[in-house]
């Protein structure tokens, strides 16, 4: 048995943006990971970076107890820790070296480390694993426990999906597996977890508590902004009965007003939703909960389906109003699927918020007005907007990677700076994002855009020319008329 201090390094307080929203979630993949651990025999304790204000309680743990080993796993349902801030960096390579210093074995694993593991080992992790990384960790530990101080290279050899160190030079094992379902429990170590304080922020704010689940892994459609450095193209989907059971421990251990399934894609198949729906009616009742899904899944069956089961939002990756943009994206569905997405869910009173992106490559002024008008006519609930954002392993980091500069990752979630040469500049693309919010936000007022936000529109489309990256010649000429 070993000692493991299991943790991950997103500060809510290092994000301004996601402190004030007030809506922090535990860390659930470094939860799956501290709850696999358990079964496997180690005495596991966790610090949760989520709503620390610094890092002394972190300092007072490797001090108390002296872990063997200190695993940094990062929420990979995070889209934050997928993306990895460049805050969030640095905490983690800060807290590498203070844990390295105590003598623990230090591994690290999550999305940035999968894509760039160099700057945590050069902070003194000795390993870094890539992708899902729970397979190697789990052959890993019986050796650290009979060779703890074996030499990297042979603690690591025959395992595979493994980087380190080895005189400065970096030594990656290629493979690495995504563990299947029958090795997966997908259940977490809630208990690890101070509950009360997550309660207080969230009712605090929003006058209820959430909670957050997954029933899956992955996704196995191919958009070409979307990295996949945990588990690749596969999407794998945990027994709607257990997913089930682990929602109705939530609501009866501690009592969450809502949960928020942050699988990239929900149910999937209308007969999962259905047989989970079963589950959570026997075992007395579910809680009413959000998903992220994609429109062209969303069938009339489907609807009613998940309003059963207590779905009382769906967010959709809508990301352009424009036909074509989505077609370069791989996206692989359709503006007319977005717009009956919409009407079916709205039909089953289930609110509806779109994720738009700006800015990908090619994008264009009418592309932009395209998606402007998408929103005025499905009229969602609520929007999210960002711009594209290239992370290595995607086909489009390799369209843009010549483009890009010293800036690898944003400051903030709320930075939205443009890291390649589109076709605006970043100050442009926070412009609309603001139009877009406040469109939304006033749409529910009146069929009609508001003359003083048309007149910002038109403002705004007027000066376009002057935030024009530099290479990019097209013009609004005709656009006006067409706004």
């Amino acid at each position: 048995m070993l000692s493991i201090l299991v943790c991950h390094s997103y500060f809510l307080h290092l994000d301004h943006k996601q402190r004030a929203r007030g809506k922090p979630y535990p860390p659930l993949a470094t939860l799956q990971a501290a709850a696999m651990l358990r079964r496997a025999g180690h005495q596991v304790t966790l610090f949760d970076s989520m709503l620390a204000e610094d890092q002394e309680e972190y300092h007072r743990l490797l001090v108390r107890d002296r872990p063997q080993v200190v695993l940094f796993y990062e929420d990979t349902f995070n889209f934050l820790s997928k993306m990895c801030l460049s805050v969030m960096q640095r905490a983690a390579c800060e807290m590498i070296a203070v844990a390295r210093r105590t003598g623990a074995r230090v591994i690290v694993a999550g999305p940035d480390v999968s894509d760039r593991p160099q700057p945590y080992l050069a902070a003194g992790a000795d390993m870094a694993l890539k992708g899902e990384g729970l397979g190697a960790l789990m052959d890993l530990l019986p050796r650290l426990m009979s060779q703890p101080g074996a030499p990297i290279d042979e603690l690591t050899e025959g395992v595979p999906g493994v980087a380190f160190l080895s005189q400065d030079r970096l030594v990656t094992k290629p493979g690495g597996m995504v563990l299947p379902a029958a090795q997966y429990a997908g259940s977490a170590a809630w208990d690890l977890v101070d509950m009360d304080r997550y309660r207080s922020v969230w009712h605090k704010a929003h006058g209820y508590f959430s909670l957050n689940m997954v029933g899956s892994r992955g996704c196995s459609f191919r958009c070409t902004w979307c990295a996949k450095p945990t588990w690749g193209n596969l999407y794998l989907q945990r027994e709607a009965k257990a997913v089930a059971a682990e929602l109705v421990h939530l609501k009866k251990t501690y009592d969450p007003q809502h949960i928020w399934f942050a699988d990239d894609i929900f149910g999937f198949r209308p007969e999962w939703v259905e047989e989970f729906t079963a589950a959570v009616d026997a075992a007395g009742g579910g809680i009413p909960f959000s998903i992220q899904t994609r429109a062209d899944l969303i069938s009339e069956r489907m609807a009613r389906l998940l309003k059963k089961a207590g779905c009382r939002e769906a967010w959709i990756g809508a990301e352009s109003g424009s036909q074509r943009v989505l077609d370069d994206m791989n996206k692989g569905t359709t503006i007319a699927e977005i717009l009956t997405a919409r009407r079916r869910f709205k039909a089953e009173g289930i609110r509806v918020g779109f994720f738009i992106q700006l800015g990908y490559q090619g994008e264009e002024l009418e592309d932009i007005l395209a998606t402007r008008d998408l929103l005025h006519t499905s009229r969602p609930d609520e929007i999210g907007v960002s711009v594209s954002y290239p992370l290595p392993g995607t086909r489009f980091y390799e369209l843009v990677k010549a483009q890009l500069g010293r800036k690898t990752h944003w400051q903030e979630s709320n930075d939205l700076d443009m890291m390649f040469h589109g076709t605006f500049t970043s100050e442009f693309y926070r412009a609309v994002r603001n139009l877009l919010h406040d469109q939304v936000s006033m749409q529910g007022m009146s069929d009609k855009i508001s003359p003083a936000l048309d007149e910002r529109w038109r403002k705004l489309i007027d000066e376009e020319a002057r935030y024009r990256s530099p290479g990019s010649s097209a013009s609004s000429n005709g656009l006006l008329a067409a706004s």
